[in-house]
C-alpha cells in the first residue's frame, strides 16, 4: 500500500522552500495563556521573503515546467504575499511574469509591491476589490499573450489549485514528522485560510494520515460559507486526483473536516482590526514573532480568544501555522 509520501511523489516538485521550517513552544505565550502553544515557521521558508506560498509554488512552477511554459499569469491584491513569491519564482526560472493587481496603483510602490518590481515582473492593477474582476481581467490578458504566441501558466489567488494544494499535503506530513522529533502529539491545528489552499492541504494530510486532531481555519476573507464550499471543493478536486493513482473508487471527503471561523476577520478582507492589532503586540512582545494584519494577526487573534474562553483544553497542544505575510508590516 502506498503511502501518502509516495502518492506524493508522482507529482514534479522544485525546492525553492528551505524545509523543514522550525517548529517549536512558544513557552512565553503557553504560559501567559495557560495553555501549550506551538508554532510552525512557514514565515521562514526563505525564498523570496518567505511564507506558506513558497511551498505551492515548489509545485506549481514544478508543473508549468513540465509543460514547456515560458509565461505566467498571477493574481492577487496590490499587497498579494503569493504575486512576491511568484514573481521571484518565475523570474529566477526563466519565465516572464504578468501580475494582475486588485487595487489603485500607488504613487510610490512599497512592501510586497515594491518587491515585485525588484524581481522584475511586469505589473498590472485593477480598480476593483472584487477578486473575481482580477481573474476576469487576467483571463483577458492569458488570451492576449497566447495570440501573441505565449505558452501561458494560469495562477489563479493565491495559487490554490489543485496542484498548489499539494505543497500543505507535504507541510502536514513534515508536521507529523516534527511532532514525531519533539516527542509531542498536536490535538489542534489553527491557521489563516482566505483562498483555501493551504486549509484543503492539510485537511487532505490528515485523511492520508488518519490524525485524528482538528484544523480550523480562521477565515480572513469572504463568507463562512463560501470559504468552506471552496476549501472543500479544492479538498475533493486534489483527493480524487491523489486517490486515483491507488483506485479509481469513490473518494470520500467528510465535510465536518472542513472548519472554518470569520468571527476574527473583521468588515472585510484587509481591514484592520483592534483584535488584530493586539494580538500582533502580543506575538512581538512575547514571542518575538512578526505577524500581519491581513492573515496571520487575525488567526492568532482566534488563537488566543479561544485560549482565554477556554475553548482548548488544559492538556490540549495547539499548533499555530505561521503563513508569513510580515512584508506586509512595510507597506
Amino acid at each position: 500500500m502506498k503511502t501518502g509520501k509516495d502518492i506524493l511523489e508522482q507529482f514534479p516538485k522544485i525546492s525553492l522552500s528551505l524545509l523543514p521550517t522550525p517548529l517549536h513552544k512558544l513557552k512565553n505565550i503557553s504560559a501567559e495563556l495557560s495553555r501549550n502553544i506551538y508554532c510552525k515557521r512557514d514565515d521562514l521558508t526563505g525564498f523570496g521573503f518567505g511564507g506558506n506560498k513558497t511551498r505551492k509554488l515548489d509545485f506549481l512552477i514544478a508543473d508549468a515546467l513540465k509543460r514547456k511554459a515560458n509565461t505566467i499569469v498571477a493574481v492577487g491584491a496590490v499587497q498579494s504575499n503569493f504575486c512576491r513569491i511568484a514573481a521571484a519564482a518565475g523570474r529566477t526560472l526563466g519565465f516572464d511574469v504578468h501580475l494582475v493587481l486588485g487595487g489603485i496603483k500607488p504613487e510610490k510602490p512599497t512592501g510586497n509591491l515594491l518587491l515585485n518590481n525588484l524581481f522584475g515582473a511586469k505589473i498590472y492593477f485593477v480598480n476593483s476589490n472584487d477578486w473575481n474582476v482580477w481573474e476576469n481581467k487576467a483571463k483577458k490578458l492569458m488570451k492576449e499573450l497566447t495570440l501573441k504566441g505565449r505558452k501561458v501558466y494560469w495562477l489563479p489567488v493565491g495559487g490554490s489549485t489543485h496542484i498548489g494544494v499539494l505543497g500543505y499535503v507535504n507541510a502536514f506530513f513534515e508536521i507529523l514528522e516534527d511532532c514525531k522529533q519533539l516527542g509531542v502529539i498536536i490535538n489542534t491545528i489553527i491557521h489563516a485560510t482566505s483562498s483555501g489552499g493551504t486549509q484543503a492541504g492539510l485537511i487532505i494530510g490528515k485523511r492520508l494520515t488518519r490524525w485524528q486532531g482538528k484544523i480550523i481555519g480562521m477565515g480572513v476573507a469572504k463568507t463562512k460559507k463560501q470559504l468552506s464550499k471552496e476549501v472543500f471543493e479544492l479538498v475533493h478536486e486534489t483527493g480524487k486526483l491523489l486517490w486515483e493513482s491507488i483506485t479509481s473508487g469513490h473518494v470520500f471527503i467528510d465535510k465536518k473536516d472542513v472548519i472554518v471561523n470569520n468571527s476574527y476577520m473583521g468588515s472585510a478582507y484587509g481591514e484592520r482590526t483592534s483584535a488584530c492589532e493586539s494580538a500582533i503586540k502580543f506575538f512581538a512582545e512575547k514571542e518575538g514573532i512578526v505577524l500581519d494584519h491581513v492573515y496571520t494577526g487575525k488567526a492568532a487573534a482566534g488563537l488566543i480568544d479561544y485560549a482565554k474562553q477556554k475553548i482548548f483544553k488544559p492538556k490540549e497542544n495547539i499548533l499555530f501555522i505561521h503563513t508569513g505575510g510580515n512584508v506586509e508590516m512595510f507597506e
